[in-house]
């Protein structure tokens, strides 16, 4: 690891069930989603499955929301959109879990995409993605990585693995795809934070996307 890289995880642990500017599950809509959707559930595990397979699939799944501004990563922000790209899932995933009083920190990988379609090469210039996003969450005694990043349609769509949770193992990306073909490749992780390290994240991303970069809702919006 570069160490020069921060590695801002607060020793409190209380850090891991408040809200941030980023992990905004004080806004009523992450409140009111996330209570509806644990309702019924027994346990900490129980209400971990619920809420990645809502991120998972009701979050679509889009490279195009990514942003170089912090308001586009707010959890309430993605939750209103239903779509974001690694990180923002990851945020709202993390929000979503302190909001159930699941402990949870955000992780990044340095990855390397073995199929990354054409449309996307052309957007980053490279099948490298410096600060993939994750979610960790505290689950009986254990970190337990989280990637829900590709919904089941797109990866249905393009005959991607999908990523499934038990509530025991880590539920992260497949290096390899439906036909075997290596698919994505972790190359570098780096240590958890308690809250997005935005400006260690823009540092990389913007030398990808530029500096003005904003999600782009829809086609018409992009340039």
């Amino acid at each position: 690891m570069d160490k020069s890289e921060p590695n801002e995880l607060a020793d409190d642990f209380a850090a891991l069930l408040r809200p941030t500017i980023a992990l905004d599950f004080d806004h009523p809509d992450v409140q009111r989603t996330t209570k509806d959707l644990i309702s019924n559930c027994k346990d900490a595990t129980e209400k971990a499955i619920r809420l990645f397979y809502f991120v998972r699939d009701e979050i679509r799944y889009s490279p195009y929301m990514i942003s170089v501004f912090l308001e586009d990563f707010k959890a309430s922000r993605i939750l209103a959109w239903k779509k974001g790209y690694c990180v923002q899932k990851a945020v709202l995933l993390a929000a979503m879990g302190r909001a159930a009083g699941i402990p949870s920190r955000l992780a990044f990988a340095k990855i390397k995409n073995h199929l990354m379609p054409q449309h996307i090469l052309e957007l980053t210039k490279s099948n490298v993605l410096p600060r993939h996003g994750y979610t960790q969450f505290l689950l009986n005694g254990r970190w337990i990585d989280l990637a829900p990043t590709f919904d089941k349609s797109l990866s249905e769509k393009n005959d991607l693995p999908l990523v499934e949770f038990d509530g025991k193992n880590h539920a992260t990306l497949s290096s390899v795809n439906l036909k075997g073909e290596a698919w994505i490749e972790y190359i570098e992780k780096f240590p958890p934070y308690a809250d997005l390290p935005f400006d260690w994240i823009v540092e990389k991303t913007s030398q990808l996307v530029g500096n003005d970069k904003r999600p782009w809702l829809t086609r018409s919006s992009a340039p």
